[in-house]
């Protein structure tokens, strides 16, 4: 009758540990609920926005290729450091200017201009007529070379990636971070943004369509997407915490037991 008893109480263990880490459909999966056949447009078109601390490279082009010499780096340093292709944790390129604290850059002939808070689109209107006082038609090209991401928390593989062509949603983020794990809380996502030196927080809840809208679906230069760990793997970790001892004292009583009973 004891061994019965004894072998009653592992079923039930088993079948504690199994639901306990269950976790329904709705909680798991991104837009749980989609309306049908419905096409979703965003109303704005991501521009990237220009920061203290960016390490950018300017190109000039224009009519004549030897009047656009002096406005640029050397070919042959751009030629050894101007590479950027795939998503990478790698360092930037080193052609190219850093944003000072103040929000100015030092550029080539016309000196020191403000980028910081501005459009890629203004800042590029805004050199093309600084330049055309010295070529004909110039053409800039401005890249963020430093633009990365960070995310952290529950997802397969975390860590800080660099982004080549400045534009990654937060789904496409979430994708490069292999995933949120099972455990990790889809309703309350973390991203921590700095606007001017002031750190702003959000939060989106990846199983609704309304993120498709929110200010952080487009992530910018060193946004950090923490996933933080749902109720379900947070009350896991607790129960092991706090009952992790009577648990290994009950199986060494069940052990002795049952090498007292056999």
């Amino acid at each position: 009758m004891k061994k019965y008893k004894i072998v009653n109480f592992f079923i039930l263990l088993v079948l504690f540990s199994l639901l306990s880490s269950c976790a329904s459909r709705e909680k798991i999966v991104y837009f749980s609920n989609p309306p049908q056949d419905t096409a979703i447009s965003r109303q704005t078109i991501y521009n990237p926005v220009f920061k203290k601390d960016d390490f950018i490279s300017v190109i000039v082009t224009c009519d004549d290729p030897e009047a656009a010499k002096p406005f640029n780096f050397p070919e042959q340093f751009m030629d050894k450091n101007y590479s950027n292709s795939g998503y990478t944790t790698g360092v930037p390129a080193k052609a190219g200017y850093l944003i000072d604290q103040d929000g100015y850059v030092n550029l080539p002939v016309i000196g020191k201009v403000h980028l910081a808070g501005m459009k890629r689109t203004e800042a590029i209107d805004m050199l093309e007529q600084k330049y055309s006082q010295y070529l004909q038609h110039p053409i800039v090209n401005i890249h963020i070379e430093n633009f990365k991401i960070s995310v952290l928390g529950e997802v397969y593989k975390p860590g800080t990636f660099k982004i080549p062509n400045e534009r990654i949603t937060i789904l496409e983020a979430i994708g490069l971070a292999g995933d949120l794990k099972i455990s990790g809380e889809r309703k309350n996502v973390l991203v921590i943004r700095d606007n001017d030196g002031v750190k702003a927080e959000y939060r989106v809840d990846l199983t609704s369509q309304d993120i498709l809208y929110s200010p952080v679906y487009y992530l910018e230069q060193n946004d950090v997407v923490y996933v933080e760990p749902n109720q379900s793997a947070r009350r896991q970790a607790t129960v092991w915490r706090t009952e992790g001892a009577l648990l290994i004292s009950l199986i060494s009583l069940i052990i002795t037991t049952l090498s007292i009973i056999f």
